[in-house]
């Protein structure tokens, strides 16, 4: 398939599939007049690589990932090693220390607006304390149509 339709099918832009191929995330062959062309397989390749990147992870990072996990499901390929598990508790732990910054940030943050609303913010005392549940973004395999 060509770059137009990757995008389309991924709903990642030619930009980005370039960029994927620079860093070495995603091959592709060329026709006679240069034109990039891409396997099947491609979708699912792109789909993985945005959701590491929505991780949290680094194109580096993906790389070394990406040759020990399945493109269909994301699970361990025959390359998948204890490496792979231990650097992911690492990424995941590195996570969660910017998900503590962040709730840190958020509580100084409702502190702020209460002293500078006066005291009345509308906010219940100890409002930065409140986590607010967020809906999970839809999977980025709907809508995508195989052809």
């Amino acid at each position: 398939m060509k770059i137009g339709e990757l995008a389309r099918r991924t709903a990642v832009s030619e930009r980005s599939l370039r960029y994927y191929e620079e860093q070495g995330l995603l091959v592709s062959t060329r026709t006679p007049s240069g034109h990039r062309t891409y396997p099947e397989q491609a979708v699912d390749r792109v789909i993985r690589i945005q959701e590491l990147f929505a991780a949290g992870l680094c194109s580096g990072k993906i790389a070394e990932l990406l040759p020990c996990m399945r493109d269909e499901d994301g699970g361990p390929s025959e390359a998948a090693t204890p490496w792979l598990v231990a650097d992911l508790r690492r990424q995941r732990a590195r996570i969660d220390e910017q998900i503590a910054e962040l709730t840190r940030t958020r509580e100084i943050l409702d502190d702020v607006i209460v002293v500078a609303s006066g005291g009345s913010s509308g906010a219940p005392a100890g409002a930065s304390a409140v986590v607010e549940t967020v809906k999970p973004a839809p999977s980025r395999r709907q809508g995508v149509s195989a052809k």
